[in-house]
């Protein structure tokens, strides 16, 4: 079976990181494995520095069926608001196509990927969340990986929000599968999905402190009891230099 990446003879073999593109936007310089300052670092990789970038907008024509579901959709968008304000910018990275939606559109463009017969994204394979600490008013991101299974396409719908108001529109009306998935970006990230029926923790106690995957969450913890054992948490255990 051909396949478009060489196999590697090493399992232990990794991609190299992708170089910045001259339409990638740097938001910020990362230091340390997490970016996380003030705790003990475990993780060996204190000294690591590199740029944080994120692509920019991708110009058409996109290839494959890109070109297809973009046109689809700006002539479903056109009774409404309209493509261009809807989406802040078409994306094409790595293969895979995201569309950046402006979050006050977000239900309206994922009614019309579902309803139009000939887009049909009709499931919702889930919800991550995102933390950029360093995009000023653009610090938290929740990704909806959208499947068709009726025309074999995929494609992901991105929106952000600031840290200021963490306030994104729930799509469970129009995915229902999302209850659970926006209830752990919601306990792990602290984004406000409005209208979900009920946005209560999923993983975390309820009285928890804070938003644990966030890169402004310290390391530090509290330690954990396993079969006898006391292990202390990240911040307390050695520390490479």
């Amino acid at each position: 079976m051909s396949t478009d990446r060489p196999e590697s003879t090493d399992s232990r073999a990794v991609e190299p990181e992708q170089p910045i593109g001259p339409h990638d936007e740097v938001i910020g310089r990362r230091r340390g494995m997490f970016g996380i300052s003030g705790s003990g670092d475990t993780s060996g990789y204190g000294r690591l520095v590199h740029e944080i970038a994120l692509p920019g907008g991708t110009a058409p024509p996109y290839g494959g069926y890109f070109d297809t579901v973009v046109d689809l959709l700006r002539t479903a968008l056109s009774t409404g608001a309209g493509f261009d304000a809807a989406i802040e910018k078409v994306i094409v990275d790595r293969d895979e196509l995201t569309l950046h939606v402006r979050r006050d559109h977000l239900v309206a463009v994922a009614r019309a990927l579902r309803d139009e017969p000939a887009l049909c994204f009709e499931l919702c394979l889930g919800v991550s969340g995102v933390h950029y600490p360093d995009e000023t008013g653009r610090e938290l991101h929740a990704v909806y990986h959208l499947n068709s299974i009726t025309h074999g396409r995929r494609l992901r719908l991105e929106v952000s929000a600031p840290d200021t108001d963490p306030h994104i529109p729930s799509l469970y009306c129009v995915y229902p599968t999302c209850d659970w998935h926006e209830r752990e970006t919601y306990d792990f990230f602290g984004i406000r999905f409005d209208g979900h029926p009920s946005l209560t923790r999923i993983t975390m106690p309820d009285d928890w402190r804070g938003h644990p995957q966030r890169k402004d969450y310290p390391l530090g913890g509290i330690p954990v009891e396993y079969k006898g054992a006391r292990i202390p948490p990240p911040d307390e255990r050695r520390t490479y230099s």
